[in-house]
Parts: structure tokens; sequence; C-alpha cells
């Protein structure tokens, strides 16, 4: 009789559609005789092993257990045909099996095995809270994951707008674009406190979407930006200019609830250095000082 441990056995027990088996060359193995033995058994009894006592794998069954089992050799016993993928038994058809066999050995064998199927199920009930809560954990980890690919892959998106940063000197186009993104994000109202303002700072105003509405306060306005600003709202989408000494730093107030801090005036953007930062304050408060 060959002695095994319950771990030796529970280590050769897999999951396949959803029952637990054992391969017929791990059976092979610890009843003592050839693959190729056992199985001629089988077909001599074929009608005592219905599909709830055995079934052969499929090519992505085998697979997936040669993936797991690096022991698990690409082709079967001596004298089995290469097409052959190898068969499990499930417990009835284990215990099926030692009564064909018909020898001590398999008998012995069968025993154990039979406990160990036993022992088995009962740690998979005893600890079946256990699982549950490592699936959720697992699926929670998966989620975080999923989300943290999200973020990422949202944060190197050139859609995203930075919150804050610096300018350097030079980069006129990049500054540029990024206060014209800016303004095509508004979906409503557009205010900007600059108190320098000419014809360039009009432009960047022409991006804007249908319908948003456009408001410029600054220091004073002279007699070229009140001919400038007639050209322009001759032409494009109305851009009202306030006149408004209590500022000293520029302001872009988006829809009402975003303000951007702007170190340079909007005509200057590239020139020099200069930073800029969504301060996140009640832009509410802001307006309601300018009216």
């Amino acid at each position: 009789m060959i002695l095994v441990t319950p771990e030796t056995i529970q280590n050769k027990i897999y999951t396949i559609r959803g029952k637990q088996v054992m391969m017929d060359r791990d059976l092979a193995v610890l009843y003592g005789v050839e693959t190729k033995v056992l199985n001629q058994a089988v077909k001599r009894n074929i009608k005592k092993f219905p599909a709830d006592f055995r079934f052969e794998l499929t090519k992505i069954e085998h697979d997936f257990l040669r993936s797991q089992f690096v022991t698990l050799e690409k082709k079967n016993s001596k004298g089995t045909h290469s097409k052959y993928l190898g068969a499990v038994f499930t417990e009835s058809g284990i215990g099926m099996l030692a009564s064909v066999l018909r020898s001590e050995t398999a008998v012995g064998v069968c025993v154990q095995i039979m406990r160990a199927f036993v022992e088995m199920r009962k740690f998979l009930r005893d600890n079946a809270e256990v699982f549950v809560r490592l699936d959720n954990v697992e699926r929670k980890l998966l989620k975080a994951d999923e989300n943290f690919e999200r973020i990422f892959n949202a944060l190197q998106s050139p859609d995203v707008k930075p919150r804050q940063g610096i300018f350097y000197d030079g980069q006129v186009f990049d500054a540029y674009t990024f206060v014209a993104d800016l303004i095509r994000e508004a979906k409503q109202s557009i205010v900007l406190i600059d108190n320098y303002v000419d014809d360039t700072v009009l432009k960047l105003f022409v991006k804007r979407l249908k319908g948003v509405s456009c408001t410029i306060y600054t220091q004073k306005i002279s007699p070229q930006l009140a001919l400038d600003l007639q050209k322009h709202n001759a032409q494009y989408d109305i851009v009202a200019i306030k006149e408004f000494k209590q500022a000293h730093d520029r302001f872009l107030i988006l829809d009402e609830t975003i303000v951007y801090h702007i170190g340079a005036s909007l005509k200057d953007l590239g020139k020099k250095w200069f930073a800029f930062s969504n301060i996140g304050l009640n832009a509410a408060e802001m307006l309601g000082k300018l009216v």
C-alpha cells in the first residue's frame, strides 16, 4: 500500500467545471499502475463511469492545468495517443475506479483519497466566509487598480489642465495655448481682471464658445482700446470692458465658480516668467465686490 499524506492528495485535487477532480495520471501513480492500465480498466467498464464520474479534458482545460503546474507533461504516458489530453475523475469516479482495479493498493489508497476529499470539503465549508471576504477584497483591489489607471491616464491626457505651474520666458505659444484652452472650457461666462489689456487679449476671447459672456475689468479704457473693442464687437460676440482700479493682480474667473490667478497680464504671456494657479477661492465673493 502506498502511504501518502492528506496534503499530498489535496495538492492533486483540482477544480474543473465547478467540480473537484483528480487526473488519471495522478491516480495511476497513487494506485501503483501505469496510466494506460488504469484507462484500459475504465474502458472495459465504461458503463460504470458516467459523465459525473469521469470526463476527458478539453485542450483549454489541459493547457490551463499545464500553465499552473509545470510538472504536467505535454504528452501522456508512453503508448497513449498523442492527441489524448487526459481524463479526470470526480470523488464518485475515484471510488468506482478502486473497485474496477481490484487491488489491495487501490482500495487502501482510495480510502485515503476519500478522506482527503472529506477534509477539503470541511475546510471549504468552515472557511467559506473567509473566501467570500478575500474575493471581495480582491474585487476591490482590482477596482482600485482600474481607478488608479483611469486617473493616471487622465493625468497624462493633454486635455487635462494643470492646477498650477510656471511658464518661462520664451514660452509664448505654450502660455497662449494654455490660456486659450481655459477660455474654451467656459460654458456660461468669463470674467478677466487685468489692468493692462490690448487687442491681443481681445483675440484670445474670440476662442470662447458661442453664447459665453465675457467681461473684462481693467484699470483704464484708453481711446485705442475703446476703438479696438468697437471693431472687435462689430465682428465677433460682444466683449464688455469696465474700468476697475482696485486690483493689482490678474484673475480669470470661469462660469462664476473657478478662479485662476495669473501672474502676468494676458498681453505679455510668455515674455517673462509668470506663475498661474487655480486658487479655489469663492468666486461669488469676488464677483460681488466687482459689482
